[in-house]
């Protein structure tokens, strides 16, 4: 059996070999050199001037770059070397008088940096692989590089264009000309972000000869939409439309075409692309986000269908949502420039485009400018959506099963209690439904004075059944047919871009009920009422819900649809049914849930290419339970489907792929070994790599939505004995009181528990000892608020201060960071609410100031990275000890020895100054 070379420097060039390989060069030792073998030829060790380089590139037979291969462990130095890979490309390469070579990489195998020195600056820059002869071929033919060629973009003629789009794409040229690698558009809902990103898209294809964009979304729903804004616009310099013009194709299967200059997708049809792989549609019906995300990020190999170069630029839609955890990998795959639009960003999205932002342009700043209109909070109240209600024994009851709706009734054994939370979950009770649309309708003339006709509403319900229940109540008590009221989700019984269309342009439907599909990204601009049935625990998503009703519209066109409308669209309304606009809000969603998460999101994630054995274990069991509950019809159906397959079989397909016995046995299997050999390591990876493909395989859209199905046939309970009653409906002008009364009720139990709790013993008495306040001091005060008084949660107390202060300020990053501020400012500490986080930022600011203040020693980048570090654990944790810094983040960057080695003896006075100042 050959031995391997363990060698790093030889390791790093067989990787090399392969990635080259693997995108179309032939590799040849400089003593079998054969330039006729194919278009690019990548020799090894050929001698220069200056010495053999590691590897210079030929197409067509002409030499056109080099590459400079260093070992792994060199792959943070590699920016180093950069002056040396220049050398190379300047030398004479022996046997030509060849000009100095254009391209240059550097490259472990495992890490490759690229520079185009036909660039106007040329920058190295991280690729995923290394890019095709055929491209150079092309790159040679052109006069100059696409970065070149950004500076014969002309100026922006604004006509047609709002002034915030002149700005964006001005902007956003700028910063290409700057080459800047990432750019975020930040553009309110409303204000034409679609529009600007196409005209953007026109002029790099025309100006700037670009070869190909992508405009990435993560539903199919938005990709429509999409489509159908590529093919209604009409540039400004030429009367043809834009599909005229330029070939544009929304991908719906494995094949890209080569001639499109613009191409749609979803994130998860890239994906599947890259794979090689089918996708079924279905599973591009919701956003990927939404569902649990897998733990490790989703693994992206080469693919010679779309190389790395295959897109100059990825615009990528409601970015906020699709470049984090898993998906980050396929963007960063692709060696384009990344511009991102979003309504509604948070930290991450600044962080991942560089904090590079070429338009800011608000929800506020687009009222002001006329672009967007603002809303008003109408609130519906009822005694059971607030309190839940209790079925007595012997009362009867009905039974239904959520999808087939058949109803039975039984006699209650004992009493049933329910909470608001699990109506239309567990509990159905149609009085509760009927009291909130009741009282909509009674107080349409308070809420839209002078109508004849009910405005445009979307209604948000929690489900397909709840939606089902509310258009039955809405049709009733509106005394209104079908028309009037109408479903829109993906599995309505009627097309659900007809009813969407229909509800934009035309009289009827006046009332549409949805529950994700039309929740983001989808115009209907006569829309003036948005009804919240369900409540909503992101924040992000919750302005993108609402952000339905912000479009704006002119008196003749609002006429056409609601003909009693005396104006253009002024306002919208937002009735909340459920508490939606005072429950907290975070700024995203976990990124790792496996307590609770649903069956469909881990049949969804493993389909789509999750690897995370705790998934694929907790999957396993979850079949298994199910198996064990099915009736034999739905057996039957589900083996139709699988070719016999049984849950249980499913279940045992996923165990083996992270069941090292049974990789084992394949991998012996797959290599003919013998029973006693062991597979080696790329053995065993390759076959574990094999039985996660065959695990994930058995699951299309049509299987998980019938495994979802029968785990759904679970009865609901129809409670039409309680019967509900307003309590409120009217408009928000009470918060300000209920603000007032909470934050008091908060004040006193501060103050009570003084001389009780450590934590709030030291905010009141002993001011210099915050700074040993730690995060088990504050979770005892935590602990204690739950108990005694549970509706002073922090988040909502915040809320409540927040109010009363009239503060704009940022959501606390947590309930005990949040806890925190409101102790101090209960305690005077501060004077008015302040952020936690910005309190620790500001006391950070302050304490490096004071310290490298004069002929003081200043600290080094390293130390400042560790620094902040620090900080950034104690704005969560709120103390820093010794013992800390042996976990992460601090192990990952060498724990307490390396602090030691970069403040030496001054390491714990450093921990007890920062614990002091950045809790003053």
């Amino acid at each position: 059996m050959a031995i391997l070379n363990q060698d790093p420097e030889q390791l790093a060039r067989d990787q090399i070999d392969r990635l080259l390989r693997g995108s179309g060069w032939i590799v040849q030792g400089k003593n079998a050199i054969n330039l006729n073998a194919g278009l690019g030829i990548a020799v090894r060790e050929y001698q220069t001037d200056v010495g053999p380089v590691d590897y210079a590139l030929f197409v067509d037979r002409k030499p056109i770059g080099v590459i400079e291969a260093k070992r792994e462990e060199k792959g943070h130095q590699l920016t180093t070397v950069e002056e040396q890979s220049g050398e190379y490309a300047d030398s004479k390469l022996k046997y030509l008088n060849n000009e100095p070579l254009p391209y240059i990489y550097e490259s472990t195998g495992v890490i490759t940096r690229f520079t185009d020195r036909r660039d106007p600056k040329p920058r190295s820059r991280l690729v995923f692989s290394f890019h095709r002869p055929e491209t150079f071929q092309t790159w040679e033919k052109q006069n100059n590089s696409l970065r070149s060629r950004f500076c014969d973009i002309p100026a922006l003629e604004p006509e047609g264009l709002r002034t915030c789009q002149i700005s964006a794409i001005t902007k956003l040229e700028q910063s290409f000309r700057e080459n800047r690698p990432r750019a975020l558009v930040q553009m309110a809902t409303g204000s034409g972000k679609t529009f600007t990103a196409i005209t953007a898209v026109y002029r790099l294809l025309k100006f700037a000869g670009a070869k190909r964009v992508l405009f990435l979304v993560d539903t199919k729903n938005l990709g429509e939409q999409a489509e159908q804004e590529f093919m209604a616009y009409t540039p400004s310099d030429d009367n043809r439309k834009f599909t005229e013009l330029y070939n544009v194709q929304r991908l719906q299967s494995r094949y890209v075409a080569t001639d499109s200059q613009v191409c749609i997708s979803t994130i998860q049809r890239l994906y599947s692309i890259l794979k090689g792989e089918d996708l079924d549609e279905r599973a591009e019906e919701e956003n990927p986000n939404e569902r649990v995300q897998p733990k490790q990020p989703l693994p992206v190999v080469y693919s010679d269908k779309l190389p790395i170069e295959f897109f100059d630029f990825i615009i990528i839609d409601e970015c906020h949502r699709s470049i984090y955890n898993v998906w980050q990998q396929v963007l960063d795959y692709f060696d384009a420039f990344l511009i991102g639009l979003t309504a509604t960003p948070d930290k991450r999205t600044f962080g991942f485009f560089n904090e590079n932002v070429v338009s800011e342009y608000t929800h506020e700043a687009a009222i002001a400018d006329g672009v967007n209109v603002g809303h008003e909070i109408y609130v519906i109240e009822t005694e059971i959506t607030q309190q839940g209600s209790q079925i007595k024994a012997k009362e009867y009851i009905g039974k239904r099963e959520k999808l087939s709706r058949r109803q039975r009734w039984e006699q209650l054994d004992t009493d049933l209690s329910y909470t608001g939370q699990q109506l239309d979950r567990d509990v159905v009770n149609p009085s509760q439904i009927r009291n909130v649309v009741k009282a909509f309708k009674e107080k349409l003339p308070e809420i839209f004075p002078h109508r004849v006709e009910v405005p445009k509403t979307l209604i948000f319900a929690k489900s397909d059944s709840h939606a089902d229940d509310i258009i039955k109540i809405v049709r009733e008590e509106f005394g209104e047919g079908n028309d009037f009221c109408k479903k829109i989700t993906y599995k309505s019984v009627d097309n659900p871009k007809s009813v969407l269309a229909q509800f934009r342009n035309d009289f009827n439907p006046r009332i549409a009920v949805t529950v994700d599909m039309i929740a983001t990204g989808t115009d209907v601009k006569p829309l003036e009422c948005v009804f919240f049935m369900r409540d909503v625990k992101s924040k992000n998503y919750f302005e993108q819900m609402k952000g339905r009703g912000t479009r704006t519209l002119g008196y003749d066109d609002l006429k056409k649809v609601t003909p009693s409308a005396f104006s253009a669209k002024t306002h919208f309304v937002v009735v909340d049914a459920v508490g939606v606009t005072k429950s907290c809000k975070t700024d995203s969603r976990p990124l790792e849930r496996k307590k609770g998460v649903p069956l469909k999101d881990l049949m969804m994630g493993i389909m789509m290419g999750a690897q995370d054995a705790d998934a694929f274990d907790s999957l396993a069991g979850r079949l298994s339970r199910l198996d064990r509950q099915m009736e034999p019809k739905e057996r039957e159906g589900l083996k139709a489907l699988t070719g016999g397959l049984e849950p249980g079989d499913i279940s045992r397909a996923l165990l083996r792929a992270y069941d090292p016995d049974a990789i084992r046995e394949q991998a012996q299997a797959d290599y003919g070994l013998a029973s006693g050999q062991e597979p080696t390591a790329d053995q065993s990876e390759a076959t574990q790599q094999s039985l996660i493909r065959q695990a994930a395989g058995l699951f299309t859209g049509e299987i998980v939505d019938y495994l979802e199905n029968v785990r759904k046939v679970h009865e609901q309970v129809i409670d039409t004995v309680n019967l509900d009653r307003v309590l409120k409906a009217g408009w928000d002008d009470q918060a300000q009181d209920q603000a007032a009364v909470l934050v008091e009720d908060f004040a006193q139990f501060i103050a009570r528990n003084q001389d009780e709790i450590t934590a709030l013993k030291i905010f009141y008495s002993l001011p210099y000892q915050r700074r040993t306040v730690t995060y088990a001091m504050m979770k005892e005060v935590l602990d204690a608020l739950k108990v005694q008084k549970p509706n002073l949660a922090p988040l909502h107390v915040w809320q409540a201060y927040a109010r009363l202060e009239n503060l704009q300020t940022t959501n606390p990053i947590s309930e005990l960071t949040a806890l925190v501020a409101l102790i101090r400012r209960v305690t005077g500490v501060d004077e008015v609410l302040t952020p936690y986080e910005a309190t620790v930022n500001r006391n950070f600011q302050a304490w490096v100031f004071k310290k490298q203040a004069g002929a003081a020693p200043k600290f080094t980048e390293v130390q400042m990275g560790w620094l902040r570090m620090i900080k950034d654990h104690v704005m969560s944790s709120f103390h820093v000890e010794r013992d800390d810094l042996d976990y992460a983040p601090f192990d990952g960057e060498g724990g307490l020895g390396r602090m030691h080695e970069l403040f030496g003896e001054e390491m714990d006075s450093i921990l007890e100054e920062m614990n002091e100042a950045l809790a003053a």
